[in-house]
């Protein structure tokens, strides 16, 4: 047995990795490092690791620019990530490498790296100065006869020479792991330390090691337990245990075939072998004073073992808890590292038995859906998703899902496994919308069982959750009708097609025309886009019935035209005005598209001056060439123009730019909508369009924008204030509610007066609403989904109702991001003066960076029936 040695400490960061100021992680792999590490040219080279949704081991392609291999990630919430560089050549063989300049991470998996991305809601894993020693304590096995090393972490003032020995509490590792996993991926040192830091954890030594062998069992009780007594002053009466997946398996033998050795026995996503004799049962009761069982989501392959063992240990009569299910990772390190923590702080002390707080029940077994029952992806009621193949890839050497889940709505590619003659995947949980294709032998293919989707090349997928909730189908009786028009472009001398959606209750012998917006799609789409995709019809339905928009008609037709101004005005409106109820001039009049979508929605909204008095680009600018336009004629017709952009990563960004230079040299009225967080993608569009829906055809004269800013100081202690533009309010706060720092304020008062005569406004009341926009502090944005607000009527009376509450983000509510709708009049209720407000609640997250971040709070004035 040789002395406690000190661990090595931290390893060196890649230089292959660096950080931009918006938070993106870029990593760049020269060239001719990449080829002689391989030995040649692959076809590709790929970023791999825990970077995909709930922290799926997923594929990022790395394009060759210039002399590198460079790719970009982010932004990435606050955790630990793992990773690799991977190969791939013509014949599919792949070969994975890290960067040669730094040190091997994780012992275990020696082509991996690592990168900690801090932030409040990890400070627990986070590195605490002074905080507890990690040594090497090596030991012969019994039953080999080997040398092995376990880590041993000792608390901060830890004394070999005090009087009462310290408490022990041994940590197994899985089959395949080493001992060293517990602190490279594990972050035990780390937990451990902000438990001591903090006051929740008895002192204690905690030794880590890997046994096995043909008797496990002596290999801890005679070999580690043993050393780790000789060489540390540590109690043979306090001991717990503890292990993941076969070390929990390994736990639970000893606990039954040693009852009383260990008082505190936990099982991290393991497994009960053999049955619990009554006599057994009564031993393990007496002699230990908590057996706690963990275990992730369905996708934890421990999860059904865990249910069988829990109905064991329950007909048994022996004594435990379950912490529960694990709602958000399956059988990984995020699981086991937070089942650290808490069991950690539990040993030796008399803290609750109950599950920790979101943690379900394990009721049932899990049941996958059969392999060749179904075509589709699966969703199942807790977001997991199961996908699979048919059998025409049965020859492939490897087969991916690409699709829209990376952070920011990057694309990733998940890999899939070969299941008999097919490929499967299961991930999650999920929540919103997606959209996919599979790669197989790195060949991109539409889903072949997505019959439904047929216009672009890639299929949808909604997982309903807590967020994206207008993307979502209505039922059919509260859904507007998306038809086919078909006309004849004399532009393009062929016969074309356009999506036209009409809003529930159309009437298309309405006297008053219906407005009607033009919406465009980008290069490389067509007229299906914004409806296989973009989710347009479906956000247009939601907004209908929550009476958030004024009802339009919108025609989604063929873009790609050599002279779109003219098949637009010449071919697809005179025919769309043939076919539905809809206006002709600028007043009922809107345009507004996307990348190509929005440099033609730009090209016509300038060079046909009066035509459109309503424009929306997303994405795009006047990439080619800026035509000639009177900027007096442009103003002198437009209500509203509205320029989009997402991030950095959006390849258009700078197009936007310029674009916004050139309409403010021309002194041309625009609105700048920010910065929208993501790439060149739907998931911006999407955004973009739920924007600008709310903003048509309204009356200026009805609509008051408030500014709202919210400042987040320097400094952990700082306050955050949010004032309301003319009334100076500011927030009460902050209140750290454990994951957000709350904020609290009042709407100032809203008057509403109605001096309208029957004759004029007919059978109608009015409505109110408001929607709030992005803060931005010019590098990070909060996103509106953080503002809530309970609003109320300060002058009641008959025929009045405030709207209901609206809860932020953090809270499971969807905040104002989509329209809430602060009180209504009804026909009856309507005339006179009425003063509404509101209880505002801003919730951000606790690791919002610091800055002073501004936002705005429509608010719309409208009839409503």
């Amino acid at each position: 047995m040789a002395p406690p040695a000190a661990a090595a400490e931290g390893v060196a960061p890649d230089p292959w990795v660096s950080v931009t100021p918006e938070g993106y992680y870029r990593f760049t792999a020269p060239q001719a490092v990449v080829h002689e590490l391989v030995g040649g040219t692959p076809q590709v080279v790929e970023l791999q690791g825990n970077i995909g949704p709930a922290g799926t081991w997923s594929d990022l392609a790395m394009d060759p620019s210039g002399t590198d291999y460079p790719t970009q990630v982010g932004i990435l919430d606050p955790g630990l990530y793992y990773y690799q560089y991977t190969a791939t050549f013509p014949d599919r063989t792949k070969k994975s490498f890290r960067n040669p300049d730094t040190p091997v991470t994780i012992a275990s998996k020696p082509t991996w790296s690592t990168f900690f991305v801090p932030g409040p809601s990890v400070q627990w894993m986070a590195d605490v100065p002074n905080g507890g020693a990690v040594t090497e304590l090596t030991w012969e096995s019994p039953v080999s006869g080997d040398e092995r090393t376990s880590l041993v972490w000792t608390p901060p003032g830890y004394d070999a020479e005090r009087e009462d020995a310290y408490p022990v509490l041994h940590l197994l590792a899985d089959t395949g792991q080493s001992a060293d996993e517990w602190t490279e991926l594990g972050r035990a040192r780390q937990v451990l330390d902000n438990l001591a830091a903090e006051g929740d954890l008895t002192p204690m030594v905690v030794v880590m090691s890997q046994i096995g062998g043909s008797d496990p069992g002596a290999d801890l009780l005679d070999g580690v337990a043993a050393a780790t007594r000789d060489a540390y002053h540590v109690s043979q009466e306090d001991q717990a245990l503890a292990g993941i997946g076969a070390g929990a398996q390994q736990a639970l033998t000893v606990l039954r075939t040693d009852p009383g050795v260990f008082r505190e026995v936990a099982s991290f996503s393991g497994r009960l072998t053999g049955s619990i004799s009554a006599t057994t049962a009564r031993e393990i009761n007496e002699g230990t004073d908590r057996l706690r069982v963990y275990v992730g989501n369905v996708l934890d392959p421990a999860y059904n073992p865990t249910h069988d063992m829990l109905r064991a240990l329950e007909r048994a009569g022996v004594e435990h808890e379950f912490d529960g299910v694990d709602p958000d990772t399956g059988g990984t390190w995020d699981t086991w590292r937070e089942g650290l923590r808490d069991f950690a702080s539990r040993v030796f002390t008399d803290a609750g038995h109950g599950p920790r707080e979101g943690h379900g029940p394990l009721d049932e077994r899990y049941t996958a859906p059969a392999t060749g029952s179904i075509t589709t992806p699966h969703v199942d009621e807790d977001g997991i998703v199961t996908f699979e193949t048919g059998t025409q890839f049965k020859d492939a050497k490897d087969v991916t899902v690409w699709a829209n889940w990376a952070p920011n709505g990057a694309w990733f590619r998940v890999p899939m496994t070969k299941v008999g003659d097919r490929w499967r995947l299961q991930m999650g949980p999920l929540d919103g919308f997606y959209y996919y294709r599979y790669v197989v032998d790195g060949v991109d293919v539409k889903d072949p069982e997505d019959t439904v989707n047929t216009l672009t090349g890639v299929s949808p997928l909604f997982v309903p959750g807590e967020t994206d909730r207008l993307l979502g189908d209505l039922p059919a009786e509260d859904r507007g009708n998306l038809e086919v028009l078909t006309y004849q472009s004399a532009v393009a001398n062929e016969e074309r097609k356009a999506y036209v959606w009409t809003p529930k209750g159309y009437d298309p012998d309405r006297a008053e025309p219906y407005p009607v917006l033009y919406l465009n799609h980008g290069g490389g789409q067509n007229y299906g886009d914004w409806v296989e995709v973009g989710r347009a019809p479906q956000i247009l339905d939601h907004y209908i019935k929550d009476g958030a928009i004024v009802p339009m008609v919108v025609v989604m037709g063929n873009g790609n035209s050599p002279d779109f101004p003219a098949e637009l005005m010449e071919n697809l409106a005179p025919a769309a005005r043939a076919e539905y109820n809809i206006a002709d001039d600028a007043a009922g009049q809107a345009i507004a598209g996307l990348s190509m979508g929005a440099m033609n929605t730009l090209n016509t909204w300038l060079t046909r001056p009066g035509q459109f008095g309503w424009m929306g680009a997303f994405s795009g600018g006047l990439f080619f060439n800026t035509p000639q336009f009177d900027p007096a004629a442009v103003n002198a017709e437009t209500r509203l123009a509205r320029i989009y952009t997402g991030d950095k990563t959006d390849f258009t960004y700078q197009a936007t730019m310029d674009l916004l230079d050139l309409l403010e040299s021309n002194g041309i009225d625009h609105e700048f909508a920010g910065v929208t967080q993501g790439p060149h993608g739907f998931d911006v569009w999407s955004k973009n369009l739920i924007d600008l829906l709310p903003r048509l055809f309204r009356d200026p004269a009805t609509t008051e924008g408030v500014e709202l800013k919210a400042v987040v100081p320097e400094g952990q202690d700082g306050v955050l204030a949010l004032s309301v533009a003319a009334d100076s309010v500011t927030l009460d706060g902050p209140q750290n509610t454990g994951t957000a720092l709350r904020f609290r304020g009042q709407l100032p008062a809203v008057t509403v007066v109605d001096s309208r005569s029957v004759s004029q406004a007919g059978v109608t009341g009015w409505a109110v609403t408001g929607q709030a926009y992005s803060f931005d502090s010019g590098s990070r944005l909060l996103d509106a989904k953080h503002l809530g607000w309970t609003p109320r009527v300060e002058t009641p009376r008959a025929g009045i109702v405030a709207g209901d509450a609206r809860a932020t983000a953090l809270t499971g509510g969807e905040g104002l991001v989509i329209p809430g709708r602060l009180a209504s009049a009804t026909p009856e209720g309507r005339l006179g003066t009425t003063t509404l407000g509101a209880d505002l609640v801003l919730d951000v997250p606790v690791e919002t960076m610091p800055g002073e971040y501004t936002g705005t709070l429509s608010l719309s004035l409208f009839p409503v029936d």
